[in-house]
């Protein structure tokens, strides 16, 4: 068996903020503008003992909840991410392969007793033997973790199947070593980008949270907390800016960390205003994609002033 002290009880938790306020306090301290229910689900999930989905567009700020979390809480955090094709061998564990080959190949140049072979095979399925990767990493870590499986949604139904496990009684089962039971509880999230639908047997096993692009004075505020130097006239004007943009139909809005982004290069370039002289200059901090590019100069450029050219950019 799987040498391992005695399973964390599940349910609800006693350590963790007290309240929503409490829980906003500790994410804004870690760098992260919560609001009312992000702060909820992060105190429920601390307190509860269980997992949160977190679902949303693309760069709204899910991942980073989990990182705030995790300097929050001053826990490890154990990040799996996720991928079309990705299986249990890169999830869960697999056995070192070349080190079991070595170990037989040791081991069997004594000779052939069948009772002498038998045990090898069972040597080799030791611990020793296996590759810990992220989820087995959480539930075996003797230190409370932060775990982190981003972006579950490019996965299918077979590893979310594979999940229930995991998240229902925080336990992984390995058949040469037996049952291996979390010692200590994780704070589990779950983040997808709403590109497929999941399983209603993983959503029920969650408590789950909906983050969406925050509004003008939230992203302000945001802006100004992670660019204190930015006065609160220029973060306005980034972020109506912004909203424009998020408004076309395009490839990649931008993201709240790209957001950041521009306004750190703002006051790197001394800007004091974003006219479309300064739009061009740097509105590939925020748009990625040439056909977004073309879209965003002619939309954006008109109302700030005049079309922008990106030919030759």
């Amino acid at each position: 068996m799987y040498d391992a002290p005695q399973p964390a009880e599940t349910g609800p938790q006693e350590s963790g903020p007290l309240s929503v306020e409490d829980s906003k306090a500790a994410l804004e301290g870690a760098g992260y503008l919560a609001d009312e229910p992000a702060a909820l689900v992060s105190l429920l999930a601390q307190r509860l003992g269980k997992p949160v989905l977190v679902e949303g567009p693309a760069g709204v700020g899910k991942t980073e909840l989990a990182k705030a979390l995790s300097r929050a809480t001053g826990r490890e955090l154990v990040r799996l991410q996720c991928y079309e094709g990705l299986d249990e061998a890169k999830a869960l564990y697999e056995w070192n392969y070349r080190k079991q080959l070595l170990r037989i190949q040791a081991e069997g140049a004594g000779g052939d007793d069948a009772g002498e072979a038998e045990a090898v095979m069972d040597d080799i399925f030791a611990e020793e033997f296996l590759l810990t990767r992220p989820l087995l990493t959480a539930i075996a870590s003797a230190e409370p973790v932060v775990l982190l499986i981003d972006e579950i949604d490019k996965t299918d139904q077979e590893f979310e199947a594979m999940l229930l496990e995991v998240l229902s009684d925080f336990q992984i089962s390995i058949p040469e070593l037996g049952v291996v039971e979390a010692t200590t509880m994780p704070i589990v999230l779950l983040t997808s980008n709403n590109s497929r639908e999941l399983t209603e047997a993983l959503k029920r096993r969650c408590l789950y949270l909906w983050l969406d692009y925050p509004d003008v004075e939230r992203e302000v505020e945001i802006i100004r907390l992670h660019e204190p130097g930015i006065d609160e006239r220029l973060a306005r004007r980034l972020v109506e800016v912004v909203g424009m943009v998020r408004e076309l139909d395009l490839k990649k809005p931008p993201s709240i960390a790209e957001s950041i982004d521009w306004a750190r290069a703002l006051l790197l370039l001394g800007a004091d205003d974003i006219d479309a002289k300064t739009f061009t200059r740097t509105m590939s901090i925020i748009v990625k994609h040439r056909t977004d590019l073309d879209l965003v100069a002619e939309r954006v450029g008109m109302r700030l002033g005049g079309g922008i050219s990106t030919a030759g950019s």
